[in-house]
C-alpha cells in the first residue's frame, strides 16, 4: 500500500529544496550583476578620465576599460584593422569631429623687423577670415580699419541683438565697398580685445584678411604706414578636427539576424564644449556617472549575462559609442559604416541614463515603442515593478535615432532627468545600483521574449516633439544633422504636420537662413528660433542640391 502522506511530504519537501536553489541563484546572479555594475561605473565616472570628452585621454581610457570588458566576456572584435580582412579585426572605430576651425598662422609683422606684439595676446584673426597673406604698403589703398564700439554701445540692453551677425554683415559690406586685403578690427574705447576667436563659427570665409587687435596695434600700423614702413599680415585658418572611437564586441552565433545593444560612454569633459549646465566659474570635471556610465554599464552587464545563455537564434552585436553628447557623431558614424549588413540587424536598445531610478516611483521611460507592433504586444504597460511611461517616436536625443534613420526598431530606455543632470554633481554615489541591476534583467527577459520570435517588423513614427532638452518660443520640426561640418543646418529628418513639413522643406535641405538672421550652424539655428513667435510667417533660405530657395514658413 503506497503512503500517500509519506509520498507528499517528500514532494514537498524537494519543492522546497528546488525553490531555495532557484532563489540563491538568482541572488548570486543578482550579487555578480550589481559588482559588475559597481565597478564600471565607479571607473568611468572617476575624476582621473576627467570626464570622458571625445578626444581626449579620459575617452580613451574609457575606450580601453570597454574593450577589456568585451573582451574578458569572449566576445569577438568586428572592424576591419587598415580596412583590409588580411591584417585582421580589432574592437575600435575611429572617427572624425569636426569641431569648426582654428588659425594655424597668425601674424604681423612691421618692416620685416622682429615682431612687436604677441599672436592670440594683442591680435588674432577671425574665423571666416581669408587664408592668406599681404604686404600692406598703403592704409589708404590696401586697408581697412573697423571701430567694434558702435556695434558694441547697441548691444547694451539689448538682449535681442545678434552681436556677431552684425559684425559680420558689416565686414562684408566693407570689403563689397572697398575692396581691402585686409581689415583690422578694433574698439577706440578700449586698449584691450573685446570678443574672442570663435572656433565653432561656421560663417562662409570672406575675401579679406580679418585680424582683431588691441587699439595700440593698430595705431602702430597707421604709424608705420604713414612713414612708408611695409606691414606684412599673414593667416591660415584650417578645420580643427578630432577623433572619437567606437568601441564594439560580437557574439556571432552564424545566425542570419542581429540584436544591437548600444549606450554611450562619452561625456563633457569640463564642459568645454558649451554643453554643461554648471553656471560656476571654476571649471569642474563632469563625471557623468548617469549620463552615461550608466548606461554603459548596463551594456557591459548584458553582454555577459547573454554569452553565458548561449541563445544561438541571432547574433548579438555591443556597441558602445562616443560622440553622442556632441550630437550622436559615434553612433551616426557607425550606422554609415556599419561592420554588419543593417538589413540583417532585427532591432537596437539604446540605454542613455538607466542610473537613478527612484526608489518610490519605480518610474521608467521607454522610447521607441512605436517602432514595431511588437513591442505592444510584449511591453506590458501595468508591470508589476515599474511605472513604465511609454513614448512611441524613434528618434531623440540619444544614439537609438541614428538606426531609426536607417528603419531599425529601436527601444530607448531612460530613468528620467534630475538636478545633477549635465552638472559636474552627477557622480558614482548618487546612482541606485539595486535600481539599475533591475531594468537590466527586464532588458534580458524582453530580449527573451524577441528571440521566440523571427525578425520583426519596422514602423515608422512620429518625430519627437523635442529633439533635446532644450525649450523653444517655436520649433520647425525638423532634426538636425549634428555632425554636419558645412555651412548651415542640414536637415536630417522632418516632423509630420509640423511648420517645416508644411513649408515644403525635405531630409536633405540646408537650411541657411530663418527670416533676417543668417544660419552658420546648429547653434545659430537655435539662437535664430528664439527669436520668432508661434503664429509669425517668415522666409526660409534653403539650399536643395544645387538650387537655392526660399519658402514661407509659419510658426
Amino acid at each position: 500500500m503506497i503512503n500517500f502522506t509519506s509520498q507528499f511530504y517528500n514532494m514537498k519537501h524537494l519543492l522546497f529544496i528546488s525553490v531555495f536553489i532557484c532563489n540563491l541563484a538568482v541572488a548570486q546572479s543578482d550579487k555578480s550583476i550589481l559588482k559588475s555594475v559597481k565597478k564600471s561605473v565607479y571607473f568611468l565616472a572617476d575624476d582621473k578620465l576627467e570626464g570622458r570628452r571625445t578626444g581626449t585621454a579620459g575617452e580613451k581610457e574609457a575606450m580601453l576599460f570597454i574593450t577589456k570588458s568585451f573582451v574578458d566576456i569572449g566576445l569577438e572584435p568586428l572592424f576591419l584593422f587598415n580596412s583590409n580582412e588580411r591584417y585582421g579585426k580589432m574592437y575600435t572605430q575611429i572617427f572624425e569631429v569636426n569641431e569648426g576651425v582654428m588659425f594655424k598662422t597668425n601674424r604681423i609683422q612691421f618692416n620685416n623687423e622682429k615682431e612687436k606684439f604677441e599672436s592670440g595676446n594683442d591680435y588674432f584673426p577671425l574665423p571666416y577670415s581669408k587664408n592668406g597673406s599681404a604686404n600692406i604698403e598703403s592704409i589708404n589703398n590696401n586697408v581697412a580699419f573697423f571701430d567694434l564700439s558702435k556695434l558694441i554701445q547697441d548691444s547694451i540692453g539689448n538682449p535681442h541683438y545678434d552681436f556677431d551677425e552684425e559684425l559680420y554683415k558689416n565686414l562684408k559690406q566693407t570689403i563689397e565697398s572697398k575692396h581691402p586685403k585686409a581689415i583690422f578690427i578694433y574698439n577706440a574705447n578700449d586698449t584691450g580685445i573685446t570678443i574672442a576667436f570663435d572656433h565653432k563659427n561656421k560663417r562662409e570665409s570672406l575675401n579679406a584678411l580679418l585680424m582683431v587687435c588691441k587699439k595700440s596695434v593698430v595705431e602702430e600700423i597707421k604709424k608705420s604706414n604713414d612713414l612708408q614702413h611695409q606691414v606684412l599680415v599673414e593667416i591660415e585658418i584650417s578645420p580643427k578636427i578630432k577623433q572619437g572611437i567606437n568601441v564594439a564586441g560580437f557574439i556571432d552565433n552564424g545566425a542570419s539576424n542581429t540584436i544591437i545593444l548600444g549606450a554611450h560612454y562619452d561625456h563633457l569633459g569640463y564642459g568645454e564644449d558649451k554643453n554643461s549646465l554648471y553656471v560656476g566659474s571654476t571649471p569642474m570635471i563632469h563625471n557623468g556617472a548617469d549620463d552615461n556610465a550608466s548606461g554603459t554599464a548596463a551594456l557591459i552587464a548584458l553582454a555577459k549575462i547573454i554569452k553565458n545563455k548561449g541563445n544561438k537564434k541571432y547574433n548579438y552585436l555591443f556597441a558602445a559609442f562616443s560622440g553622442e553628447e556632441l550630437g550622436l557623431y559615434g553612433s551616426k558614424y557607425f550606422v554609415e559604416h556599419c561592420p554588419i549588413n543593417l538589413n540583417s540587424v532585427n532591432y537596437m536598445i539604446n540605454m542613455d541614463m538607466v542610473g537613478r531610478l527612484n526608489d518610490s516611483t519605480h518610474g521608467l521611460t521607454i522610447g521607441g515603442y512605436g517602432t514595431s507592433p511588437v513591442w505592444g504586444k510584449i511591453i506590458n504597460t501595468n508591470d508589476a515593478y515599474f511605472k513604465i511611461k511609454i513614448d512611441s517616436a524613434g528618434s531623440g536625443p540619444s544614439d537609438h535615432t541614428s538606426f531609426y534613420r536607417k528603419d531599425i526598431p529601436v527601444l530607448f530606455f531612460f530613468t528620467g532627468t534630475h538636478s545633477d543632470y549635465h552638472k559636474p554633481s552627477d557622480d558614482a554615489e548618487k546612482i541606485n545600483f539595486e535600481g539599475e541591476v533591475k531594468i537590466i534583467h527586464y532588458i534580458e527577459s524582453l530580449i527573451g521574449k524577441t528571440v521566440e520570435l523571427d525578425k520583426i517588423p519596422f514602423l515608422k513614427t512620429r518625430e519627437a516633439a523635442s529633439m533635446g532638452k532644450s525649450s523653444f518660443k517655436v520649433t520647425m520640426g525638423i532634426m538636425p544633422d549634428y555632425t554636419f561640418s558645412g555651412n548651415g543646418v542640414l536637415v536630417d529628418g522632418v516632423s509630420d504636420n509640423r511648420p517645416a513639413q508644411k513649408a515644403g522643406i525635405k531630409t536633405g535641405d540646408v537650411i541657411i537662413q530663418l527670416g533676417d538672421f543668417i544660419i552658420s550652424d546648429v547653434q545659430t539655428y537655435m539662437q535664430a528660433l528664439n527669436k520668432h513667435t508661434k503664429g509669425e510667417t517668415i522666409n526660409v533660405k534653403i539650399i536643395r542640391g544645387k538650387e537655392e530657395m526660399s519658402l514661407k514658413l509659419t510658426f
